[in-house]
């Protein structure tokens, strides 16, 4: 819900050269700088608007919004500026900018503090740095990143335990330096039903105890706020889910053929249940969690507990962690980036890319090549301040449209480098540049 816009600033700008920095809500929304005449990126139908935006916020025509951060180059030599949230792990206000004549119109629905700078990535890293002394957000310095084999752009959903083993097989075959072998979406029957094994694996601790036993570490993928209408847990315990205002389900958008629903992790049962399935992966060998789609923990509803969206969300992410403990690898992924502030190891800083460079209605937030190199530079300034960057997985194997481009894109980032493909596809090429990137470098 949206509230009325303070106006803060009137800047002169020059239409020609002048660059606005948008920030987008969450990992796939996109983010990048415009010129004045170009039209930003927008959703192309509500239910992308719900699951990839900011869900409930529209942006009038003609004007550029940042969620929590917009910066304005004016193009005449004069400083860069930004406006940031004055709280972004607390409220995160809408921040819009017109243009009108030669003057830029600059408003928010919130608190919001000014900053300057020289250019548009180096004042927003100087804003990144000056977080944790500000408001002791206990952002510490990121670990060195582990390199990751991860399962989902070659099988995903329908990933088996088979195809786990033929490719931890491959790794020692082809001397890739993988550190941790990711098991993503795939293994589970149904979302929320996460300690329940689809037909396609047979034991989680086995996978994990080989895994381990070939000197690699163990990694999975869950949704943590999801649940599936068809799952156990939906039918079992509808107590434990979100409530919107007119006493239904609330409505985390449309996927896997279904309308989603949201864990409400301030009642003390499914916190209890979230609690368990992370310290069963845990126990079970699992140390590097991949949480995707976080945006559902974060919308509004009526929860058990009468706390805001965002301090539920903050709160859900803290019992993860506590749950899988401080030597595990936490990335998250599809999460609201400024209420994520101090949370996670990585996290994912644009849309999914995909063996193709255009998305789906030329949606930039939808899985494409073009949308997830414009969002991820465009976020490069959160590197090593706020987490390690995921620009998003290598794919090299020959079928993959400029692979490239696309591995040049994740190299100049020098973020986590993960491979997602069949190992056992890639050609010469592919495998080159797969153990070139999975090389540690540090963090830079």
């Amino acid at each position: 819900m949206q509230h009325p816009f303070t106006p803060l600033a009137s800047v002169p700008v020059d239409r020609r050269r002048a660059r606005v920095h948008e920030e987008g809500w969450q990992s796939w929304s996109p983010s990048g700088a415009y010129a004045l005449g170009a039209a930003p990126h927008r959703p192309a139908n509500a239910n992308w608007a719900t699951v990839c935006y900011r869900p409930g916020v529209t942006v009038p025509a003609g004007v550029f919004q940042g969620e929590g951060l917009l910066a304005l180059d004016p193009g005449d030599g004069s400083p860069v500026r930004l406006w940031a949230a004055a709280e972004p792990t607390r409220e995160v206000p809408s921040i819009r900018l017109a243009v009108r004549g030669g003057i830029a119109e600059v408003g928010a629905d919130g608190p919001v503090k000014e900053w300057t700078g020289d250019d548009i990535q180096s004042v927003l890293g100087d804003w990144a740095r000056g977080l944790d002394w500000a408001r002791g957000l206990g952002i510490a310095a990121p670990r060195p990143a582990p390199t990751v084999w991860c399962s989902w752009y070659e099988y995903f959903t329908e990933v088996t335990e088979d195809d786990i083993h033929e490719n931890l097989r491959a790794m020692d075959t082809l001397d890739l330096p993988v550190d941790v072998v990711q098991i993503d979406d795939g293994y589970q029957r149904a979302l929320g039903d996460w300690l329940t094994l689809s037909g396609r694996f047979r034991s989680r601790a086995s996978i994990a105890e080989k895994i381990r036993s070939r000197g690699r570490r163990a990694g999975i993928w869950t949704a943590p706020f999801l649940v599936d209408p068809a799952s156990d847990l939906a039918a079992e315990h509808p107590d434990w889910l979100v409530r919107d205002t007119a006493g239904g389900f609330a409505h985390a958008g449309r996927n896997w053929g279904h309308d989603l629903r949201v864990l409400d992790t301030t009642h003390p049962d499914a916190a209890a249940y979230l609690t368990q399935v992370f310290t069963t992966l845990r126990a079970e060998g699992y140390d590097y969690f991949k949480t995707d789609f976080l945006y559902a923990g974060a919308l509004d509803g009526i929860r058990h507990a009468d706390v805001d969206p965002l301090t539920a969300y903050r709160s859900g992410i803290r019992l993860i962690r506590d749950a899988i403990g401080p030597d595990s690898y936490l990335l998250g992924c599809g999460a609201p980036m400024l209420p994520s502030i101090g949370l996670f190891d990585a996290m994912r800083v644009s849309p999914d890319t995909a063996p193709h460079r255009r998305p789906e209605a030329d949606d930039y937030s939808q899985p494409g090549q073009d949308p997830a190199e414009f969002t991820g530079a465009a976020r490069q300034w959160q590197h090593a301040r706020l987490w390690t960057n995921d620009p998003d997985c290598l794919m090299a194997r020959p079928a993959v449209e400029t692979r490239e481009q696309w591995a040049a894109h994740v190299e100049s980032t020098g973020g986590l480098m993960a491979s997602s493909d069949r190992l056992l596809s890639l050609d010469e090429w592919g495998v080159t540049t797969t153990r070139r990137l999975l090389t540690p470098r540090g963090v830079s």
